[in-house]
This record gives structure tokens, C-alpha cells and sequence, in this order.
């Protein structure tokens, strides 16, 4: 009997010690408001998600392999919590999908090696200048103009990110395999390649990337470069971003945009603007946006917001300013208003 009870306490000391080098976290955002656009002579108004933070749940962990080597997992799906679906992410839902990441990770002194679905780099940097963070009806208009080859996140990549430990120097490089067949009519289709380099030191942040992206044709291969940066000034933080994609047709397409915003601390909470162009070259098919909000921050993961935003379509561009869960299909040419109120929980 003696035996058994320290058996069971030399156990328990292990099992714990086990536990102590691993973590596993549940996390999400639940994010729902109220939300109008208009435009064209038509309107939609209703109940609004991820105005300010993109609803999700998800799971990540860490387990700490010893010599400075860890292994890590990250599971995340989006929710359209204003009908209870599974859609977001790009999940179209009903159903609840990990569309947002699934990644499976080694990380240590060198870096980090990443396999799985995650957003790409090229997306990262075209919108790290949108002080919305691409999120309700102030996201930025000017990227993702090649669907299916210029996205926001593609599955069966793998990408290396630079360790931490360089001085301020950031970066990421990222293949992502089409898997198609070597005897199909276009082998490359779904192919990705993309690369950004950073540096951030105290107040200042920016970074560059590039990335091509494959069609299911030659002629629907698709490039994209940008840049951007910012400088928090502490009254102020000023941003400012280029981003520029073009396909490889005879008769090219090619997109320029530029993003200015700024956020400002202004009472508990923080004020956010910005003003975003689109040129659609060799075209009248141009744009321009303007959005202004609040974030007012009851505590740390709690927070009420307001947003409005205004799109000045030209020619036959159809860009908009439409609240997630609601659908409303811009008029070509047609300007537009979105505004939302509403409140995010994070946990």
C-alpha cells in the first residue's frame, strides 16, 4: 500500500512537471452591433458583426521541447454571431470551420517554421496601414482585386518567420503549394509565393513585401507589391501605405492604391481615420473612401465602437462600405455610406 501511494505521488509529481512545459488556450472575439448602407437608391439595415475585430474562436498551443526548441498548434475559425454560423474566415458556413489558421509550428533560436492555412504575407502588409484593421464598413478598398490568386489567406503553405532577437528586423517568407496535377493545362495553378521584411524601433514601424500569386491560366497570374508605414508620436500615430497588384493578361490590369489614416487617443477611448484611393489604371474605374470612428474602451477586452464611411465610386467601380453580415451589392458607379454601432468582448 505504501508502495502504491508513493507510486501515485512520484506520478502526479511528473504528470505535473509534464503540464508545467505545455499550455493550451481557448480564445475568441464576440463582436455585434447595428448597421445601415446605402447607396444608388437602395439601402440595408440590420444587425452587424465584426465591426471592429473579426469574430472567431479558436485554439492555440505551446509545448516546450527543451534546448530552446518548442512545438506550437493554432486552430481558428470565424463566426457570423449575429445568425450563429460558421461563416467567416473564409468559411461560408453554416457549418463551424478552422478557415481562419490551422497551423502547426517549431520554433526556436533560428526562427519559426509554420505548415498550414494562414493569412498570406502579401495581404498582411497591404493592410497594415488600415487603422480599421480591415474590419467593418471602414476596411480599406484598395487590395485583394484577383480573386482566387491575390487572397487573404491560402491553405497548404508553409513559411519561415524570422526569430525575434535581430535588432528590430522582422520578416516572413511563404510558398504555398497549388497541388496541381503535372499534367494539367496549367501545372501552376494555386501556386503563391510571397516575402516581407520589416523593422520596428520604438516608434516607428514598416515593412515591404511582394508576392505573385497563379491563376488557372498564365494570363491570370497576378503580382503584388507594397509598402507601408507608421509613427506613433504619441498624441497621434500617423500611417501611410501603398499597395499595387497587376495580372499578367495581354491587356493588363493593374491597381494602385494609397492608404492614409491616423488614430489618436482621445478620452478612454481612441479616435481612428482614414482616407484610402484606388486607381484602376487605363481606366475611369476609380475610388475613394473615407471613414472616421471611436473605440471606447469600458476595459481591456470590452469595448464600444461607432463607424461611418463614405465611398465615392467613378466610372463603373463598385466599391463599398457594407457592415459584415449584411449583403448589399453597390451599383456600378454609385456612391455609398456604411455606418455601424457596436460592441466587442474579447476573451
Amino acid at each position: 500500500m505504501k508502495k502504491s501511494l508513493i507510486a501515485l505521488a512520484v506520478l502526479a509529481a511528473a504528470s505535473g512537471a509534464a503540464m508545467a512545459q505545455s499550455s493550451v488556450t481557448l480564445f475568441g472575439i464576440v463582436d455585434a452591433g447595428v448597421g445601415r448602407v446605402s447607396g444608388g437608391g437602395n439601402s440595408v439595415t440590420g444587425l452587424t458583426n465584426s465591426g471592429i475585430a473579426s469574430s472567431r474562436l479558436g485554439f492555440r498551443g505551446v509545448e516546450d521541447l527543451g534546448g530552446g526548441l518548442s512545438a506550437g498548434f493554432w486552430l481558428e475559425g470565424g463566426m457570423s454571431n449575429d445568425t450563429g454560423t460558421g461563416a467567416g474566415g473564409g468559411a461560408a458556413g453554416p457549418g463551424f470551420e478552422f478557415k481562419r489558421r490551422s497551423t502547426i509550428s517549431l520554433m526556436g533560436n533560428f526562427g519559426e517554421v509554420r505548415l498550414g492555412r494562414e493569412l498570406t504575407v502579401g495581404y498582411v502588409n497591404s493592410t497594415a496601414a488600415d487603422v480599421f484593421g480591415d474590419n467593418g464598413v471602414g476596411a480599406s478598398i484598395g487590395k485583394n482585386h484577383f480573386a482566387g490568386v491575390i487572397e487573404t489567406r491560402k491553405g497548404n503553405g508553409i513559411s519561415y518567420i524570422l526569430p525575434s532577437n535581430l535588432g528590430g528586423i522582422y520578416g516572413q517568407v511563404q510558398y504555398v503549394f497549388g497541388e496541381t496535377a503535372s499534367n494539367a493545362a496549367y501545372d501552376k495553378t494555386g501556386d503563391y509565393f510571397g516575402a516581407r521584411v520589416g523593422y520596428r524601433n520604438g516608434p516607428l514601424d514598416t515593412a515591404i513585401a511582394f508576392a505573385k500569386g497563379r491563376g488557372a491560366t498564365a494570363a491570370q497570374d497576378a503580382d503584388q507589391f507594397n509598402i507601408f508605414a507608421s509613427y506613433d508620436l504619441g498624441v497621434v500615430k500617423p500611417f501611410i501605405g501603398f499597395n499595387q497588384e497587376k495580372n499578367k493578361a495581354d491587356v493588363q490590369t493593374k491597381f494602385q492604391s494609397y492608404l492614409l489614416g491616423l488614430t489618436a487617443p482621445v478620452g478612454p477611448g481612441t479616435v481612428r481615420l482614414s482616407y484610402n484611393h484606388v486607381d484602376q489604371k487605363n481606366s475611369d474605374n476609380d475610388a475613394n473612401k473615407l471613414a472616421v470612428g471611436y473605440v471606447y474602451d469600458l476595459s481591456k477586452r470590452t469595448a464600444l465602437y461607432g463607424t461611418y464611411a463614405h465611398v465615392n465610386n467613378k466610372g463603373a467601380a463598385t466599391f463599398g462600405a457594407t457592415p459584415g453580415g449584411l449583403t448589399f451589392v453597390t451599383p456600378a458607379g454609385q456612391n455609398v455610406n456604411g455606418y455601424e454601432f457596436g460592441v466587442r468582448h474579447s476573451f
